[in-house]
């Protein structure tokens, strides 16, 4: 590190548990960001100021009027532009040596395949549960850490599936995909928008957790808050043997 990163991080490198390492594992990090709205925002300004590398932050959306109520990388002269692009031109302004790709588009198939292996830790900061499932997929495919969060009306959870460890859990393990699930979101339920904040910001502390190999995560473990009472609950999850996605991991693993 240049003596301008080692004062920018002072407060990184203060911590025991971090110190100069820690930090240079940040710099040198790769992260992908799906999602740039209320819960990408907050995650992916906290690891940018962290300083981590490389994020990626992909969304195939528009900024509208109605997201700057929560989706904090977003200003009202960003409205109608792509939110990857706004996104992106905020976490430069915040610290320009973070290097951000934005990709205007909606990850699928392939692509979203080469964007997982690409990065070290995936966020999920999605809002349906057809991409929640694929990111996941993907995820299971080449065992790569993944922080999920979600956030609706007054409730958030937060869980991490590492997908390195075989006896992890996965996505699917906990929310089995299923074709009559009732799809919600902010548009037609509301959204508190501090909450956003909460999870979106406990997603960046779990990815950076994950990249120094700092603390313990929430592998295994999914916590629910109520933000009307302030009431959090924590769930253990176990890996299911007979889960569709990652039951026969070893063996997909071994034959990619």
């Amino acid at each position: 590190m240049n003596d301008q990163q080692l004062l920018r991080y002072a407060r990184h490198i203060l911590l025991d548990e971090l110190g100069i390492e820690g930090q240079e594992q940040f710099l040198a990090a790769r992260v992908l960001v799906v999602g740039a709205g209320g819960l990408g925002s907050p995650a992916a300004l906290y690891l940018a100021t962290a300083g981590v590398g490389s994020i990626t932050l992909a969304d195939d959306d528009n900024v509208e009027l109605s997201n700057l109520q929560r989706q904090i990388l977003h200003v009202e002269a960003s409205v109608g532009r792509p939110k990857a692009e706004s996104g992106r031109d905020t976490l430069a302004a915040y610290n320009p040596e973070t290097q951000v790709n934005a990709r205007v588009e909606r990850l699928e198939g392939v692509v979203l395949g080469e964007a997982v292996a690409a990065a070290d830790v995936i966020l999920d900061c999605t809002d349906n549960f057809a991409t929640r499932h694929a990111i996941n997929r993907a995820c299971v495919q080449h065992r790569k850490p993944l922080v999920s969060g979600a956030a609706i009306r007054f409730d958030g959870q937060i869980s991490v599936y590492d997908l390195r460890h075989d006896d992890a859990p996965c996505y699917h393990c906990l929310f089995p995909e299923a074709d009559d699930v009732e799809e919600v979101n902010c548009a037609t339920t509301g959204v508190f928008a501090p909450l956003v904040g909460i999870i979106g910001a406990m997603q960046a502390a779990e990815a950076l957790k994950l990249l120094a190999g700092v603390g313990e995560s929430l592998s295994g473990r999914l916590l629910w808050l109520d933000v009307r009472t302030m009431q959090w609950r924590s769930v253990n999850v176990s890996r299911d043997p007979e889960c569709a996605v990652c039951g026969h991991r070893e063996h997909s693993v071994a034959a990619a």
